[in-house]
């Protein structure tokens, strides 16, 4: 029997926020306020200070760190971003449980976070630390906010490109963290613990080695958060959409 149109119109016009959602919501507004708070105080260069000098820094070629942590750790980004495209088509394991629409909102949420991120870096006047006249380079500090500002250097440091090979894997856990079925939220969870560690622990490495600012770190995560749930939101409205389409 039909389903009748009702149904989708009634979830179109009275969505509760799902209580995962609200966590999430809450979770990357205290995140804005306290990276908005560190910028503000000039903590970047303080940071950068305590692990650079005016010879450089010393970890920057540090073989764990930039073999392993960066170029490594992006070669498997990769070969795990082809694998959930790859899933999107060919569904196996826990990727049966979804449909193929959400199958195709994680590929898309990926791809768009990339996507931002990359495209915030081409026009980003921001040079990374290690440019810096202070760490033997010829750059002058400039705010990553002071936008067409050039701080004298080569510039798209801003956000973390490298942090965002972790952190744009978001949109993957947000069908799980979001359905009402307990098991495949506390997959959603694990998924989404997993992800942001990886994202700190990249980001970091590169912070070590004097790539980026603690704050590009936590502004990639927050750029690609944010993509992340608009994609869901664009999704579920257009399968609530096909589905009044289809109960017409």
């Amino acid at each position: 029997m039909r389903t009748p149109a009702k149904a989708p119109l009634n979830r179109l016009c009275n969505v509760n926020p799902h209580p995962q959602a609200l966590a999430s919501l809450w979770l990357w507004g205290t995140l804005l306020v306290l990276t908005l708070a560190w910028d503000a105080s000039g903590a970047d260069l303080s940071a950068m200070s305590w692990l650079g000098s005016p010879q450089g820094f010393a970890w920057r070629n540090q073989w764990w760190l930039s073999s392993v942590m960066h170029t490594g750790a992006k070669q498997l980004a990769v070969l795990i971003y082809l694998g959930v495209l790859a899933m999107t088509l060919w569904p196996l394991g826990i990727w049966r449980q979804l449909p193929r629409s959400q199958r195709l909102e994680i590929a898309a949420g990926i791809t768009l976070s990339l996507v931002v991120v990359t495209a915030i870096k081409r026009i980003s006047l921001t040079s990374c630390p290690w440019d810096l006249q202070a760490f033997g380079g010829v750059a002058s500090y400039v705010s990553h906010w002071s936008w067409g500002v050039s701080d004298g250097g080569s510039g798209s440091c801003f956000p973390g490109g490298h942090a965002s090979s972790a952190f744009a894997f978001m949109a993957l856990s947000l069908p799980w963290l979001t359905s009402t079925d307990t098991d495949q939220q506390c997959i959603g969870r694990a998924m989404t613990g997993v992800i942001v560690l990886s994202g700190l622990i990249l980001g970091l490495s590169q912070t070590l080695r004097g790539a980026h600012y603690p704050s590009h770190t936590a502004w990639t995560a927050l750029f690609c958060a944010a993509t992340a749930w608009v994609n869901h939101v664009v999704f579920a409205w257009w399968r609530i959409k096909r589905e009044l389409s289809i109960g017409r």
